[in-house]
C-alpha cells in the first residue's frame, strides 16, 4: 500500500496544478509538488490513473492487515474515488447535491421541510424581544453582542488560550505546536487553518462582517483547538511520522477527509467547554474583555440554543440552489428566512456554496456524525470521550465508519 499511497499523493498533486482549491496543505517532499506543477499532467490522465490506483487497492486481500491497515486502504480507495468525482466536476460534470456530497464526502445530510424550520422559528418567535418578522429581530437582538473591531485580537487570544489549556489537560499536544492568527478581508468565510506542516498553522479570521461573541470560541476550538490545527497535528505525528504514512501529508479538501476534519473542529468546541462550562467562561471571561453587559449572556445563548436547530436550513439552500431548483437569490432569501442570517451574511453564504458546493454538509452532519460515534460509545464518560476523540483525529477513519 506505501506504493499505492505515494501515487495518490502525487496524483492530487497532479490535480492541485488544476485546481488551485483542491489542495489545502502539503508538506510532503517539496520535488513532488514542483514535478507535478512542472508535468501538468491532463485532467484524463489523473482520472485514469486514480482507477488504476483504486484496482490496486482492490487486489490487496486482508491478510496480514491490522484494523488499522484495512481502515487506511479504505481510506485511500474512498480518496481516490472523491479524486475522480473532482476531475469530472472540472471537465463540467455536474451531480445532484445528495450524490455529488455522498461521492466527495462519502455521506448525505438529511432533508427537512419548510414546517420543520418553521416549528423552530416559531419557538423562537417568543423567545425574542418584541414584535414583527422573527430575522429582523434576531439580527437586532445580536447586534448587541457585536465584538468591537479594536477588541476583537484580545477577546480571540483569550478564547485561544482557554481552547488550548482545556485541549491539553486531555489530549498529548506535539511540542513546539503553534500557529499564529491573521485578519482578513474579502473571502466567501469566516475563518480558515492553513496547516503548514511541523505542527504549525496559520488561523485566518475574516472581519468583512460584524463579529459576535460566541464566534470566538467557534473559531478558536474549530480552528484551533482541539480542532483543525490540532487534527493535522496529531496525523502528522501519529500517522506521518510514526507510521510513514505518506498520504497524511496532503489533505485534498474535496475528500472524505473533510468531513472528518470539519465534523470534529465543530464537535471540539463541546469537547472543550461541555454542557454550561461555554456560557460560563464567555459570561465570566469574554463578555468583559469585549465590553459586553454579561447580564444579557443567559438570555443569549438560550437564544443561540434554538437558532442552532436550523443549521440544517443552509443546506436546504445549497440543495435547492445547486439542483437548479431555485436561483442564487432565492438561495440568499432561504437563508434569510430560515438561517437566520443578514442579506450581506446570507450573500457572503450564497458564494461559498458557488465555491464549495455540497461541501457545506461537512459542518453539520460532520459534527452529529462526529458526536454520535463519541457519545455512542463513551457515553457520560469524560475521560473515555476524549480518548476516542482524539484516536479519531489520529486515524483514517471515514465518515461512513461513523454511522
Amino acid at each position: 500500500m506505501d506504493q499505492v499511497a505515494e501515487a495518490y499523493v502525487k496524483l492530487a498533486l497532479a490535480l492541485g496544478a488544476h485546481d488551485a482549491d483542491y489542495v489545502d496543505a502539503y508538506y510532503g517532499p517539496a520535488e513532488w509538488r514542483q514535478a507535478a506543477e512542472s508535468a501538468r499532467q491532463p485532467l484524463g490522465a489523473i482520472r485514469d490513473q486514480a482507477a488504476s490506483l483504486r484496482a490496486s487497492l482492490g487486489a490487496v486481500g486482508d491478510v496480514g492487515l491490522d484494523s488499522m491497515g484495512r481502515l487506511r486502504r479504505s481510506y485511500l480507495d474512498k480518496q481516490l474515488r472523491a479524486m475522480s468525482a473532482r476531475v469530472d466536476f472540472l471537465e463540467g460534470k455536474r451531480l445532484p447535491f445528495d450524490e455529488e456530497s455522498r461521492v466527495l464526502y462519502d455521506a448525505v445530510a438529511p432533508t427537512n421541510s419548510e414546517a420543520h424550520y418553521q416549528a423552530v422559528l416559531a419557538r423562537l418567535d417568543k423567545a425574542l424581544p418584541g414584535t414583527g418578522p422573527v430575522p429582523a429581530r434576531y439580527e437586532a437582538f445580536r447586534t448587541q453582542f457585536v465584538i468591537p473591531r479594536e477588541r476583537l485580537d484580545t477577546v480571540f487570544r483569550a478564547a485561544i488560550a482557554a481552547c488550548r489549556e482545556r485541549t491539553a489537560r486531555h489530549v498529548a499536544l506535539p511540542a513546539g505546536e503553534s500557529f499564529t492568527v491573521e485578519y482578513v478581508t474579502d473571502k466567501p468565510w469566516s475563518g480558515y487553518n492553513w496547516y503548514k506542516g511541523n505542527y504549525r498553522s496559520v488561523i485566518q479570521v475574516n472581519t468583512d462582517l460584524p463579529i459576535f461573541i460566541d464566534r470566538a470560541v467557534d473559531l478558536a476550538c474549530h480552528e484551533g483547538y482541539p480542532g483543525h490545527h490540532v487534527y493535522n497535528a496529531l496525523l502528522e505525528r501519529h500517522l506521518v511520522r510514526e507510521r510513514g504514512w505518506v498520504e497524511y501529508s496532503i489533505y485534498p479538501l474535496f475528500s472524505p477527509q473533510s468531513l472528518i476534519a470539519e465534523g470534529s473542529a465543530n464537535y471540539g468546541i463541546a469537547m472543550a467547554f461541555p454542557g454550561d462550562e461555554r456560557a460560563a467562561f464567555e459570561r465570566t471571561a469574554l463578555f468583559p474583555l469585549a465590553g459586553l453587559r454579561p447580564d444579557g449572556a443567559e438570555e443569549y445563548y438560550r437564544v443561540m440554543g434554538l437558532a442552532k436547530e436550523l443549521s440544517y436550513a443552509g443546506n436546504e439552500a445549497a440543495r435547492r440552489y445547486l439542483n437548479g431548483e431555485i436561483d442564487s437569490v432565492a438561495a440568499a432569501s432561504w437563508l434569510t428566512r430560515y438561517a437566520l442570517m443578514e442579506p450581506a451574511r446570507a450573500a457572503q453564504r450564497v458564494r461559498f456554496i458557488d465555491k464549495y458546493r455540497s461541501y457545506v454538509i461537512n459542518y453539520n452532519l460532520g459534527e452529529d456524525l462526529v458526536r454520535q460515534y463519541v457519545e455512542s460509545h463513551a457515553g457520560r464518560d469524560e475521560t473515555r470521550r476524549w480518548a476516542l476523540f482524539a484516536g479519531l483525529l489520529s486515524s483514517p477513519r471515514l465518515p461512513s465508519d461513523l454511522q
